[in-house]
């Protein structure tokens, strides 16, 4: 006898879950918090608010002193010497390329240009001897094969190095190198054609010098962290520059946790505008004769857009015998808006009290469709306001950016060429010396004050909340972290010593006469 086959059951068990959306919130909360902790301590520790014994940043101070090894010389009362910054890998000074390429030097029998090789000064290393290596490429071409010599002297006479060529042969490869070449002085670079009366016709060359001005490479003349250079293409930033954590401590601080709780929001929203559609249906579905259960079962396949999964899950704890009270009252703690309670609450007590359900679902859906139209209009009443405010934080950052790449700089190079007086005198009035690291910085706090202020308004006018604008207060400290950046922070600006050139003579002359033997 052949056994009856017997059909499976398939029950879809999606109980529903607990909500970890505040169990996220606080996880982003205790991140971004102690990300922004972390900035804050950078930014103070470089800024200089917190004075030290040796004047120097406690943020270099403490790296250097675990790094070394030697908290006494970077915690002390004196300023760390040359040598221990050397020693320490955020303090090593690296050297700068100056370069001299001349214009050729003509009909050449005997000729000479004195240059000066700048670097740091001997006094403030210590007595310790900073080698400059220098390297020059040269070219020398004659109508005929000349013998010729390439000549670096002091200025008293001293033969440092010399090359000696012929412009017949073609393996000739003009090329002088030294170790080094002490800075603070005055040299001569000489030419001269060994062969009588034929002159080179012309004499090109290429002379680099590796150049240490004694300031560390991630510092500058304040003694502030400006952090290592990195090259974008044509753009050259410093990423870490201690202002930039100023700016990151208000970004971890308030965006993070206010863009995930707008992410949430609008996710809620996204329910509420499709809640009346699924009110009326429901009405509709009731007024046809159908159960609540059997219309709610129904309208779980209907496209309710963000709701669909909500539906869904009342379908099924119908379908598990949970009365139709308990799932809509469900339904509204798991959506949780004032909006969607209200409603459900109304629902629920036309449901208890056994009164014409359908016309209360109707009033529901009408006043919940009413709330979204006015909440709708809100919003794009605001908007226009709230491009005002995103309108006038550009115009203020523009004008700040223009102010420190053009206004200042102006200022502080005209002030530079006075007699030592500290300042200019226009007419009557005088204008002292101004420092642009000085003021670039304040320009800088200003505009990452204002963008809390713009953000903070503009949450306020669209929601009621401040909390709402500090997604905008973060894009807005962003925008102007990238603005300043790219643009305000030059290192005319942030104190970098412009690399100084070898101050060649202005023509050639004879020099004295070339011994070859020292």
């Amino acid at each position: 006898m052949a056994r009856k086959k017997k059909n499976k059951i398939v029950v879809n068990l999606d109980l529903p879950k607990d909500d970890t959306t505040m169990t996220k919130l606080y996880g982003i909360l205790f991140v971004s918090i102690l990300l922004g902790m972390t900035t804050a301590v950078v930014w103070a520790t470089n800024s200089g608010f917190i004075p030290t014994s040796n004047g120097e940043p406690m943020f270099t101070n403490v790296a250097c002193g675990i790094i070394t090894g030697d908290n006494e010389a970077f915690n002390g009362n004196s300023k760390p010497t040359y040598a221990q910054n050397q020693s320490c890998s955020l303090l090593q000074d690296s050297p700068d390329i100056v370069t001299w390429s001349d214009e050729p030097w003509e009909d050449i029998l005997f000729r000479g240009k004195n240059f000066d090789v700048p670097g740091v000064d001997p006094q403030a290393t210590g007595g310790e001897v900073v080698l400059q290596p220098l390297s020059m490429t040269c070219e020398a071409e004659a109508s005929e094969p000349v013998t010729y010599t390439v000549a670096i002297r002091d200025r008293y006479g001293e033969l440092l190095d010399f090359y000696q060529g012929n412009t017949g042969v073609s393996s000739d490869a003009c090329l002088i190198e030294l170790n080094s070449i002490d800075a603070g002085k005055r040299y001569e670079l000489i030419v001269k054609s060994e062969t009588e009366n034929v002159p080179l016709n012309e004499f090109t060359f290429n002379m680099e010098i590796q150049y240490f001005d004694g300031v560390p490479a991630n510092m500058n003349n304040k003694s502030l962290w400006i952090g290592p250079e990195y090259s974008l293409g044509p753009l050259s930033v410093h990423p870490t520059i201690f202002l930039n954590f100023f700016g990151l401590m208000f970004f971890f601080f308030l965006w993070p946790a206010s863009f995930y709780w707008e992410s949430v929001e609008n996710k809620k929203n996204e329910i509420e505008e499709k809640f009346p559609d699924f009110l009326r249906d429901l009405a509709e579905y009731w007024k046809g004769g159908l159960s609540m259960t059997v219309a709610v079962q129904t309208l779980a396949t209907s496209e309710y857009g963000a709701l669909n999964d909500e539906v869904k899950k009342m379908s099924d704890q119908l379908s598990w015998g949970i009365k139709f009270s308990d799932v809509i009252l469900q339904f509204a703690e798991r959506v949780g808006t004032p909006l969607v309670k209200r409603a459900i609450s109304l629902i629920s007590e036309a449901d208890r009290a056994g009164g014409k359900i359908s016309d209360i679902l109707v009033t529901a859906a009408n006043d919940s469709r009413e709330i979204k139209f006015l909440e709708g209009e809100r919003k794009r009443a605001i908007g226009s306001y709230i491009a005002v405010i995103w309108t006038s934080y550009f115009v203020f950052l523009g004008v700040i950016v223009v102010l420190s790449t053009v206004f200042i700089p102006a200022i502080a190079n005209s002030n530079s060429s006075d007699d030592g007086g500290g300042g200019q005198n226009i007419g009557n009035m005088k204008i002292r010396n101004v420092d642009p690291l000085f003021f670039l910085t304040i320009f800088y706090y200003g505009v990452t004050m204002q963008a809390i202020g713009n953000g903070c308004m503009a949450g306020l006018m669209a929601t009621g909340r401040f909390s709402a604008g500090f997604k905008h207060s973060g894009m807005m400290i962003l925008v102007a972290l990238v603005v300043f950046n790219v643009i305000a922070f030059s290192p005319s600006l942030i104190g970098i010593t412009e690399t100084p050139g070898l101050n060649p003579s202005v023509g050639t002359f004879v020099p004295a006469p070339l011994n070859l033997g020292g």
